[in-house]
């Protein structure tokens, strides 16, 4: 057999030999010679189905298109009969190759047979695997050829500059070639390629070239000499870059202009003088395009399609949008559009597809509509439409998708027409009220339904049962009884996804009562009130998702739910019940447990999971050690087994992956001493090792974290010096090495830029000594500005892991359960330093909280301590500070809480502002200060209070804004912030009776306070 074999490509190689020689230069072949290339070139090639896949954006490959056409060529025939072969009728010359879709796969070489072919007219290689292949010169010398398609096939490298020969050229489809998983061998075209095409072929239509490379291509002025003829120009996902030329929307002919998936791409829209009423689609999705949509968008009558999502469009949609009467779809989401939704849109009545989510639109849906009779799509989810649902939108009878979440409607759901086709329904995250209608069961082919995030009531209607093709059910965050019995849904065999989470703790399960949902994959029943596992689960053995958190579940997990889904259940999430034991995690692809806030006493439960990434089991009672069996899941990421029992050592598999991001150990009581090895290539960016027992030294591969954010090693045993090298790690954000038993000098001359990204350093009740570090306060830059304009409420953590901490805040220590990203402190305090503060400590101008205090310090407090205008707390006390405490201290608009007793300070206590709202507390066992709130008189000349007269006129003061401290001054019981808003609703809307009767309350108890003092200083006297 093989020698057959053989003897048959030796005798192929023989006649392709011949054929060389007998046509080395010929232009033109006789028809038996061109069936001979024919026959040549597809053995050359082999017949593979999954070469011709079919995929969305290329559906001719799909079910009868896709098929060997070369399978049925016949050596004996005539090719000009072949399946794909067109021969010219007199000279018999083949002129059109149409392979499309043909099963073909290998490489097209310049030698190819193909390129004898030199009468083609059209060839047509799409939606093959030619990869790899380069589109060879060969290609350029088709004089003749007026239509070219190589898309879909797999060519990469650079587009030859030969193409730009076939100057006969109407169609050049090279779209949706290379590897599309990989930019590496993606086809692409240079700028001298490019302006010899567009300059050389002025007979094209049509150019499509998406998913080619044109980086190196500036749009604006390479893209000026398009031919005029062109209709159709597809440059989707490109690489483009710049600004885009405004004339392209003028072109005479353009029917079809695709420029979506272009982030960097930038332009307008044209506000006159578009193309002659010719254009057909628009697509400028996921670009940069930016501007109003003008009002003359309403004269291009020949669209059908417009595609402008994820832009950066603002301004109002403008009402000539209504003229429009030949779109189908229309895409406008996820833009800046504002204004009132304009009601001619819903008059338009070839309109398919209507998307205008995630925009800031206003007003309410028309009463009554002329058009939508062909509407199948409709969504305003995230916008800030009000008012109630209109009877009309359940009258639209060939309706599919309905999606009117994250809105501000109000009412009752409305009566639904009998609707053959519905099949998404959403209507979440509104107000609306009342009770679901039974008459939604006339939704006979409804697939999904989703009526969260409502103010919705009542139990569900048992005509839901009659919901036969229902397969997604979401009724959460309402207010609804539910009762799941086999009434309800023992005909819903179809369902696989059922959300009934958050129903304010009135569903109920009943386990006497046997169902199966057989092709249930997700189920969620958080904070359901429910105090037993669901007995339906028995059977549900593809089951994917299960979430039962938050609710009353007691004991033991039962065996049984070890066989739920024990080859799918990929994410299980119990946490937040009354569980007390479980036996084993067994199912094999589990990636996401949750067991945290429960009453789990055993050692922990054995895995049987090597796909594991998240694992939280925080908050029980588990006790042992850590297995060594938790190494085995080689894809874990967090790992959370904080504020438990565990004891023994930390096993030094955690720190060899190179896989875990988070290892949260806190509140347990492991001993021993840090692992020494911490890989090279590991990715953690948390360690949390918090109130345990670990002693010893800090091993030095810490320094491996590259990317570690948050280091808590707080309340241990660790006996180190400072560890100045961890100054390395860029992106550190926490440091906590407090309660330990660090000494020594802080600082060290070899560090470069230290800590540049570090907001938390917590070093306090250590034994450091020396001179504070004036080095590192010099580079913590994250600490130095912030833009208060620019703060975003962010959180440090991850999807699933949510960074937290301990922190003194104010005088206790207050656990964050989310930490901001722009919260800044540093806490020093109970160590031994000594010498001064430097001048430097002001440069931390986004600090909230500073603590020295319990140090050896000396010398007087800087004033530069007063430029930093978001302090919220400042505690020097315990020191042997000396010197007056200086006055810009008082310009401290946020400061709440001021300590600065036992020093040696002295002179007069500066007034105003904060200052007034400090107590005797503050200043304490210093000898040398006197005034306000002090009983010490300064000089035995001034009054023991600021003048009556003075006060007086601080509490009036009323400056021309109508904002002053009048208002803060509520804020002296009830904090500054309240004080401070309250200023401000007194500056926007004057001040309600309430507010003044308070003021005048709080003025006449501050006023009868001094006057106290008063008496009490004069009696000593």
């Amino acid at each position: 057999m093989g020698k057959c074999l053989s003897w048959k490509y030796f005798s192929l190689l023989l006649s392709l030999l011949f054929f060389h020689s007998q046509f080395p230069f010929s232009s033109s072949l006789s028809s038996n010679s061109q069936c001979s290339a024919l026959l040549h070139f597809n053995r050359s090639l082999s017949l593979y189905s999954s070469a011709s896949p079919y995929s969305f954006s290329f559906e001719m490959c799909f079910n009868s298109n896709s098929y060997p056409k070369t399978g049925s060529w016949k050596e004996d025939k005539d090719c000009c009969t072949w399946d794909g072969v067109v021969c010219d009728n007199s000279t018999r010359h083949v002129i059109a190759l149409d392979l499309t879709c043909s099963w073909l796969y290998g490489s097209i070489h310049p030698n190819s047979t193909l390129f004898l072919l030199r009468h083609l007219r059209s060839l047509n290689l799409a939606g093959n695997d030619f990869y790899p292949s380069l589109i060879s010169p060969e290609f350029g010398k088709f004089q003749s050829l007026t239509h070219l398609n190589l898309s879909h096939s797999g060519f990469y490298g650079q587009i030859p500059y030969e193409i730009s020969q076939l100057s006969s050229l109407v169609s050049l489809d090279l779209s949706y070639n290379g590897n599309l998983d990989s930019s590496l061998r993606s086809l692409s075209i240079k700028t001298p390629v490019w302006k010899r095409v567009i300059g050389n072929l002025t007979q094209l239509r049509e150019l499509l070239l998406d998913y080619t490379d044109m980086s190196s291509i500036t749009p604006n002025s390479s893209m000026m000499n398009l031919s005029s003829s062109l209709t159709t120009l597809s440059l989707l996902e490109c690489h483009l870059q710049g600004t885009f030329d405004i004339n392209i929307f003028r072109l005479p002919c353009i029917q079809t202009l695709d420029l979506g998936d272009n982030p960097d791409l930038e332009g307008y829209l044209p506000k006159s003088n578009w193309s002659s009423n010719s254009l057909k689609l628009l697509s400028l999705s996921s670009t940069n395009f930016s501007g109003e949509l003008p009002d003359c968008i309403g004269s291009l009558k020949s669209l059908e399609s417009l595609f402008l999502s994820s832009c950066n469009f603002t301004g109002a949609i403008p009402t000539s949008i209504g003229n429009l009467t030949q779109i189908i779809v229309l895409d406008l989401s996820y833009n800046n559009f504002y204004g009132l939704l304009p009601s001619s849109i819903f008059d338009l009545p070839n309109l398919s597809s209507l998307y205008l989510h995630a925009n800031q639109l206003v007003g309410s849906l028309p009463n009554h509509v002329s058009g939508l009779n062909l509407l199948i799509d409709l969504s305003l989810s995230s916008n800030f439409l009000k008012g109630t649902l209109p009877s009309w939108l359940f009258s639209l009878t060939s309706l599919v998708t309905l999606t009117l979440d994250h809105n501000q409607f109000i009412g009752e759901i409305g009566e639904f027409k009998y609707n053959h086709s519905l099949d998404y329904l959403d209507l979440s995250y509104n107000m609306l009220q009342g009770f679901i209608p039974s008459s939604i069961s006339r939704l006979v082919n409804l697939t999904q339904l989703y009526l969260s995030s409502n103010n919705l009531q009542g139990s569900i209607p048992s005509s839901i049962s009659r919901l036969v093709n229902l397969t997604h059910l979401s009724l959460s965050s309402n207010n609804l009884s539910i009762m799941l019995d086999l009434e309800l849904f023992s005909n819903l065999n179809n369902l696989n996804f059922v959300n009934f989470s958050y129903n304010n703790l009135l569903v109920s399960i009943n386990n006497n009562l046997t169902f199966t949902l057989p092709n249930l994959y997700e189920l969620y029943l958080s904070s359901c009130n429910i105090s037993e596992f669901p007995i339906f689960l028995r059977i549900a053995t593809n089951l994917q998702n299960l979430d039962l958190s938050n609710n009353r579940i007691h004991g033991q997990i039962p065996k049984w739910l070890g066989a739920v889904g024990r080859n799918s259940l990929f994410s299980l999430d119990l946490s937040h019940n009354f569980l007390t034991s479980i036996d084993k995690i067994p199912w094999k692809y589990l990636y996401f447990v949750d067991f945290r806030n429960n009453l789990l006493r055993e050692p922990f439960p054995m895995l049987n999971s090597l796909n594991l990434q998240y694992l939280f089991a925080s908050n029980n009672n588990l006790t042992g050690e850590i297995p060594s069996l938790i190494c085995n899941a080689s894809s874990l990421e967090v790992l959370d087994l904080s504020h438990n029992n565990f004891s023994g050592t930390i096993p030094k598999c955690l720190v060899l992956s190179n896989v875990l991001s988070v290892l949260d150990l806190r509140m347990n009581s492991l001993n021993g001493t840090i692992p020494s090895t911490f890989s090279k290539r590991n990715k953690l960016r948390n360690i949390n090792l918090n109130g345990n027992q670990v002693e010893g030294l800090l091993p030095r591969s810490l320094e491996n974290c590259r990317h570690l954010e948050v280091l808590d090693l707080g309340n241990n045993r660790i006996n180190d010096t400072f560890p100045y090298w961890l100054g390395s790690i860029l992106k550190l954000q926490v440091l906590v090495i407090r309660s330990n038993k660090f000494r020594g000098c802080i600082g060290n001359r070899k560090t470069k830029f230290p800590f540049p990204n570090l907001r938390i350093l917590d070093i306090s009740n250590n034994e450091f000594s020396g001179p504070l570090p004036k080095k590192y306060f010099k580079y913590l830059k994250a600490m130095m500005n912030v833009d208060e304009g620019k703060v975003v409420l962010e959180y440090m953590g991850e999807d699933y892991y949510h960074d937290s901490l301990n922190v003194m805040i104010k005088g206790s220590y207050i656990e964050f359960k989310r930490i901001q990203t722009f919260f800044t402190t540093i806490d020093f305090s109970n160590n031994r330093f000594i010498g001064e503060m430097p001048q430097i400590i002001g440069r931390l101008k986004s600090l909230k909280g500073l603590n020295f205090s319990h140090n050896n310090l000396t010398g007087c407090i800087p004033s530069s301590v007063g430029n930093l205008t978001n302090l919220e707390w400042l505690d020097f006390s315990f020191n042997k500070l000396s010197g007056e405490i200086p006055k810009q201290l008082a310009d401290l608009p946020w400061l709440e809480v001021l300590k600065l007793s036992h020093n040696q300070l002295i002179g007069h206590i500066p007034l105003g502002k904060q200052f007034n709202t400090f107590d005797n507390d503050s200043y304490t066992e210093n000898p040398g200060l006197c005034g306000f709130p002090l009983s010490r008189t300064c000089n035995n000349h001034e009054s023991k209070q600021p003048p009556p007269s003075t006060l007086q006129q601080e509490v009036n003061l009323e400056p021309k804004n109508g904002f002053g401290w009048q208002a803060v001054s509520i804020g002296y019981g009830c904090g500054v912030i309240f004080g401070t808003l309250m200023g401000y609703l007194m500056f926007k809307i004057g001040k309600p009776k309430w507010i003044v009767r308070m003021v005048k309350l709080e003025q006449h108890i501050l006023l009868r306070r001094l006057k106290n003092n008063a008496r009490r200083s004069g009696g000593r006297k």
